[in-house]
């Protein structure tokens, strides 16, 4: 069973991702879904385990000067728990690859994302 976290402040985002997560895996799938990247937090700090996480990178502005989906990468990223979690982040900023690349993700654009479903496939090797 796969457990997923879905964080997007867009809900119509976090349909759109957990309707391909569960196109991609099935019945073999639980997904968790957060509107924040605060939210996303606190559902961290409690004793789940999540073999994926996908963020948005815009959301909240909470975490100026960074974006609230960097900050929450680098919150995962803390969690001995989470050091072998596939971490994706979805979103049509300009810079989303330099970002990504800086905290060692990986990413897709959101036009990608909407075009195709063969990134995710190939991103979580499915």
């Amino acid at each position: 069973m796969k457990n997923v976290l879905i964080v997007d402040d867009v809900k119509s985002w976090r349909e759109f991702n957990s309707q391909v997560i569960k196109d991609l895996y099935g019945e073999d799938v639980t997904i968790t879904t957060a509107a924040s990247a605060s939210d996303a937090y606190d559902i961290l700090l409690t004793n789940k385990d999540f073999d994926v996480i996908i963020t948005d990178l815009q959301m909240e502005d909470n975490y100026s000067p960074k974006h609230a989906g960097e900050w929450l990468v680098e919150q995962i990223k803390t969690f001995d728990k989470y050091k072998k979690t596939k971490i994706i982040m979805i979103s049509a900023s300009y810079n989303l690859r330099q970002i990504a690349r800086n905290l060692d993700i990986e990413c897709i654009p959101k036009s990608t994302a909407l075009a195709s479903i063969s990134a995710f496939k190939e991103i979580l090797n499915v």
